[in-house]
């Protein structure tokens, strides 16, 4: 994929970002989402490509903008495959917590896997501990493996996981091993990724989160070398019917070559809220200062990028 195509798409999370950053704090996480998903849907149709979104709001009947299926670009070539989270932990915003992206991750039509939108149970590790986890071991045997692989004594081993209840009996089960916890109340993407950034400080990502963000992150891990693994862990028949009807396999263990089967990709994510991988949008009275990550899947390159944005006279931000 042309690496230009990739800094165009940091454009994209950048506007979805600063537009939701202005709903920070403010108690409506569908006025925030919403700002995301319209900045985020302007922004690709100004860029030069055919894209087919295979992971986004929901279907076109629950959404009308960014919805499974919807072309986006003003066209030609390259054609490409697109996931997108344009906001990232919704509740995170609303209320000013910890925490917040804007997500793409782009790749070659057919590459990346169209998740219906349920549950997965997934575990995540950087580079170093990427053949010895497994799905169905237990909590206590992956984490002493984990410790082994890096090195560490298993109490210090950081597992992150989402502050549900449906995780109580998991937290129970890492603290009983020695381990530390790692609570946040939303976003795996970031907490899927963190193992595999240098000195992010979390070691394994564990427990049952949305499918989306599982191809989402499985993109950045991959590049980065670790590993995700995740299972399909519908919570109801219509769940199950979701999986179903999209001809996967509930049964079946999804590797990140599962997820993301190409290494022409990029993942491009940009900061909303302070969080494990990047800081948030930054307002001023003249300029809104963005933080960004771009990573390609080909030469695992990793940039990150801060960019300031000068108002215009109408009081709007520049995007460009």
């Amino acid at each position: 994929m042309d690496r230009n195509l990739a800094l165009e798409f940091v454009r994209v999370t950048e506007a979805a970002a600063v537009a939701s950053g202005h709903w920070i704090g403010k108690g409506d996480k569908l006025k925030a989402d919403g700002a995301a998903v319209d900045a985020m849907r302007t922004a690709f149709n100004e860029i030069n490509f055919t894209g087919r979104v295979v992971i986004g709001e929901g279907s076109k009947d629950e959404a009308p903008e960014l919805y499974t299926g919807e072309k986006l670009g003003k066209g030609g070539k390259p054609v490409l495959d697109i996931a997108v989270d344009p906001l990232e932990c919704t509740d995170s915003v609303a209320y000013g917590r910890y925490n917040a992206l804007s997500v793409i991750v782009a790749g070659p039509k057919g590459t990346l896997l169209g998740a219906p939108d349920t549950y997965m149970e997934k575990i995540a590790v950087g580079p170093k501990a990427r053949k010895v986890i497994r799905l169905d071991a237990s909590v206590s045997v992956n984490i002493k493996k984990v410790a082994k692989a890096l090195g560490k004594k298993v109490g210090d081993i950081t597992v992150v996981v989402l502050d549900r209840e449906r995780h109580t009996q998991l937290i129970k089960e890492i603290r009983a091993s020695g381990a530390r916890v790692r609570l946040i109340t939303d976003g795996d993407v970031a907490g899927a990724i963190a193992p595999s950034m240098f000195d992010s400080g979390i070691d394994i990502l564990m427990g049952i989160g949305a499918s989306a963000e599982s191809v989402l992150a499985a993109a950045a891990v991959k590049a980065l070398g670790g590993e995700l693994l995740c299972r399909f862990k519908s919570k109801d028949e219509h769940q199950r019917n979701l999986v179903k009807k999209a001809g996967l396999n509930e049964k079946k263990i999804y590797s990140t070559n599962d997820l993301v089967k190409s290494d022409d990709f990029t993942f491009t994510a940009t900061g909303v809220i302070d969080g494990p991988l990047l800081d948030g949008v930054r307002f001023t009275k003249s300029k809104a200062v963005t933080h960004s990550l771009v990573i390609r899947g080909k030469s695992g390159t990793v940039r990150y990028m801060t960019t300031h944005h000068r108002r215009d006279p109408r009081g709007d931000f520049y995007s460009s």
